[in-house]
């Protein structure tokens, strides 16, 4: 017998690279780093039909090469982006640096922690300038449908 509420579990994360239209080779152009790991979805209308977030995540690994992962954009949702480091001892310290632009300002990040990025704000790019070790990144779209979609890309399928 199925459980009333399985359907609301993802059990095995779904590969979410294309639905990131701002991101590596579908927004720059350019492959993405190999460093930059897969998107993974931990929850989409995809997935669990009904969902109201989108919410990916990657690993970002080690690497000297000061690297570029998401274009300049805006969304009609709110987003939260979401970096931990993977140090048990020290989970404050991110392990890297990542580079991000508010509305042309750009703000550096070295600790573990989060942004709320409210609709209608122009973000990114967004950069790697150094990662030591690696760090697991994370984004929540609060789109209200389960998809992510921004004013530069329209989503796939």
């Amino acid at each position: 017998m199925i459980a009333k509420y399985e359907h609301l579990f993802v059990r095995h994360m779904q590969d979410s690279t294309d639905d990131l239209v701002n991101e590596g080779a579908i927004g720059t152009g350019e492959p993405r780093p190999s460093h930059i790991g897969d998107a993974f979805a931990l929850m989409r209308a995809a997935d669990v039909p009904g969902s109201k977030i989108h919410m990916t995540y990657s690993w970002i690994n080690p690497t000297d090469e000061p690297s570029h992962w998401v274009n300049e954009h805006e969304h009609d949702y709110d987003e939260v982006l979401i970096w931990t480091g993977s140090d048990p001892e020290n989970p404050h310290d991110l392990g890297g640096e990542l580079l991000i632009d508010l509305d042309g300002e750009t703000y550096s990040v070295t600790t573990s922690g989060a942004l709320y990025i409210p609709a209608g704000l122009r973000h990114c790019p967004l950069d790697f300038k150094s990662v030591s070790r690696p760090i697991r990144f994370s984004a929540l779209s609060l789109s209200g449908d389960g998809h992510y979609h921004s004013d530069e890309n329209v989503p796939k399928g």
